[in-house]
């Protein structure tokens, strides 16, 4: 009896070892089973998501730069997906990025000439201020020898008496309408009798010593 129960203890025992070792075999096939899944599934929502991008790039429809393209492309590239598809939405989005980056470029240097462009504006403006309170000293002044004072030292600022003076009376299509010419002289002098004065320095020609040779005004 003894012996039975010997023997029946070793054949039990035997039994356990084998179904424990069969459950880790299981448990570890099953292990990376899961993680060949989780790879795959993983895998394939990377495989979407680039693909969305791509497409999102070749369409216009994103609001990334195309230093953020690049980027974005580059991180695609080295997932180093073997699909046809992605592949060649890669080259499609490398155009596109291309496009984009011209685009940017024409866009920084059209806003750069605009800078430039108002600054020369501004720094006209800042120039003509000086005739254009001298103008409205010569109509405002309080005395006929006043304004003829302010016309003396206005006078400074031009080569001649006579230079022309230009009046500018409307604009279209690119093109002025100009009033009669007349001199900087008897312009001062009208300003005098008039004790009015209603328009502003659009333009100036000057000598290579600084002196206004033409003058362009515009009503304001």
């Amino acid at each position: 009896m003894t012996k039975i129960v010997k023997s029946l203890s070793k054949t039990v025992m035997v039994l356990l070892v084998a179904a424990i070792a069969f459950g880790g075999a299981t448990s570890c096939k099953s292990k990376k089973k899961i993680a060949r899944e989780k790879a795959a599934a993983e895998y394939a929502i990377k495989v979407d998501q680039a693909k969305k991008d791509l497409l999102a790039i070749i369409s216009g429809s994103t609001s990334w730069t195309a230093d953020e393209m690049t980027e974005r492309i580059a991180v695609i590239k080295s997932y180093n997906i073997d699909d046809n598809q992605i592949k060649d939405l890669i080259v499609k989005a490398e155009e596109k990025v291309e496009d984009v980056r011209a685009a940017e470029m024409r866009r920084a240097e059209e806003e750069r000439m605009r800078r430039e462009e108002d600054a020369k504006i501004r720094a006209a403006q800042s120039e003509f201020a000086v005739i254009d309170n001298q103008f409205d000293a010569i109509a405002t002044a309080g005395t006929i020898d006043g304004s003829n004072s302010q016309i003396q030292q206005t006078l400074e600022y031009f080569e001649t008496p006579d230079i022309p003076v230009l009046i500018i009376i409307s604009k279209s299509e690119g093109f002025n309408d100009y009033d009669r010419p007349t001199t900087i002289s008897k312009f001062l002098n009208y300003l005098k009798d008039k004790k009015s004065y209603k328009y502003k320095i659009e333009a100036v020609k000057r000598n290579s010593v600084g002196k206004i040779t033409e003058l362009e005004l515009i009503v304001k």
